[in-house]
């Protein structure tokens, strides 16, 4: 099996290793295409209006002056010899990918970009307690990785009518003792209502801000990823590329019936 290993906190972060020791146990046949620089938050992004830039750092190990869209896309359209990966695998990013965090992710849109080429995709991320952190925050991500892997694999997905789905997967900042099991979850949302914009001050007298999540939006009967960080589970949601809303079609159909300027 051909994986491509790719993410956004930058190919010499923690969780890039982490990641790697992962992919070990799964295959021999290893090539990793990820952006020089972190690019956190860079979501779906796609450098069009300056030139992309690579640098080698060893056998089938590419860094990509660009964002994670771009390091999937040169790595699929120009930097694996030969055929296709098999799977891509995208992290494992410092900190949880949850709720509407998928749709800023560069962690998660890698993910979606193989996903787009046909590439069976999974992004994995480590919620954490404290920042920096270091390599042992990644115990979970270790411990639980490969089985999730193997085990997503083996349920036949990323073929027939499972095609445009990729895999979010988090681990919670936990011991991996203290770890309850697997749980397959809805995507959750916060209150963006609540969102909290801290104003400071500079040594220079000029404000800055930041920005801090709003609280979870708790939804009787649904098993989101947040709830299930925050029991004690790792999170696998599958998230569907087609965006089109279904069930406003018929009615925005007859809405146009015969519509003119």
């Amino acid at each position: 099996m051909r994986i491509l290993l790719t993410n956004d906190d930058g190919i010499h972060a923690p969780g890039m290793a982490v990641l790697e020791e992962i992919a070990a146990q799964l295959s021999d046949d290893l090539w990793v295409v990820a952006p020089l620089e972190e690019q956190s938050g860079a979501g779906h992004s796609l450098t069009l209006s300056q030139p992309i830039r690579v640098q080698q750092f060893g056998p089938r190990r590419f860094g990509v002056r660009g964002t994670p869209t771009d390091s999937v896309m040169m790595a699929l359209g120009k930097l694996v010899d030969g055929r296709r990966p098999d799977l891509v695998l995208s992290g494992v990013n410092r900190g949880a990918n949850l709720a509407e965090d998928v749709t800023y992710s560069g962690t998660v849109s890698a993910a979606m970009e193989g996903t787009l080429a046909g590439v069976p995709s999974i992004a994995l991320s480590q919620a954490t307690i404290e920042r920096p952190v270091g390599a042992e925050a990644f115990a979970p991500a270790r411990a639980f990785g490969v089985a999730v892997i193997r085990q997503l694999l083996a349920t036949g997905w990323g073929t027939g009518g499972h095609k445009g789905v990729l895999m979010n997967v988090n681990f919670p900042p936990h011991d991996v003792a203290q770890i309850k099991g697997v749980r397959v979850t809805e995507q959750g949302f916060r209150d963006l209502g609540a969102t909290v914009i801290e104003e400071r001050i500079d040594v220079r007298g000029f404000p800055y801000y930041w920005f801090g999540l709003g609280r979870e939006i708790r939804e009787p009967g649904h098993e989101t990823d947040i709830k299930a960080m925050r029991e004690g589970y790792v999170s696998v949601t599958p998230l569907h590329l087609d965006l089109t809303h279904r069930e406003s079609m018929a009615a925005l159909t007859a809405g146009f019936e015969g519509f003119t300027r």
